[in-house]
This record gives C-alpha cells, structure tokens and sequence, in this order.
C-alpha cells in the first residue's frame, strides 16, 4: 500500500550561533515533534489526513510513490493530480497552519 508519512513540528530546528544568537534550520525541531501519522495513497481517489495539532506550524511530507497533494482548511477538501507533485520517496518540510489539514492523490 503506498503511504504518505507526515511529521508534524511545534517550530523550525535551530542550532547555537556565535555570539549567542541562534540561526533557525530548514527543518523542523525534531525534539518539538507533535506527532506522526500516515495517509494511504490511491490512485483516482484522494485521501485526506487528520487535521494537525493546534501547536503544528510546521510539517514533514514522505511519500513512497509518486503524488500529488494540496493542504486544505475543511476536512472535505480534496487533492487533485493538477496539485503541488511529490516523486517517490521524496521528503519536503511546508508550514501550515494549525488545524487544517493535507489532501493527497496517486499522481505518474
């Protein structure tokens, strides 16, 4: 079964500078991780995950096949193979806003 695996993060990574500042990472803070979850992928039909926590601002897109997929308010919305495509086996990190949600759909 192909999956979409998704990261949810509390806030960007960061790591100590000099001077005592820090520089924020293109990363999620993996020790501020909210949760994982999964969405099965299928072809012709789009899945919907679980609307993210109210602390996520920020999330990790895994897929194991090639899809497309739209971040979305209601849990009615629906991703269309016109939408954003990820490749098979590509990691993407996106900010979101709590609470919504991501449509995902089997793409070639």
């Amino acid at each position: 079964m192909a999956t979409l695996y998704i990261r949810e993060y509390a806030q960007l990574g960061v790591v100590p500078a000099k001077f005592g500042a820090f520089t924020a990472l293109q990363a999620g803070q993996e020790s501020l991780a909210v949760t994982d979850q999964t969405v099965a992928i299928a072809t012709g039909t789009s899945s919907i995950s679980a609307a993210f926590q109210s602390s996520t601002t920020m999330v990790r897109l895994h897929c194991d096949t090639i899809c497309s997929f739209v971040f979305v308010a209601t849990s009615t919305g629906t991703a269309s193979t016109t939408n954003a495509r990820l490749a098979a086996n590509q990691t993407e990190y996106f900010g979101v806003i709590p609470g919504s949600y991501v449509a995902v759909v089997g793409n070639s």
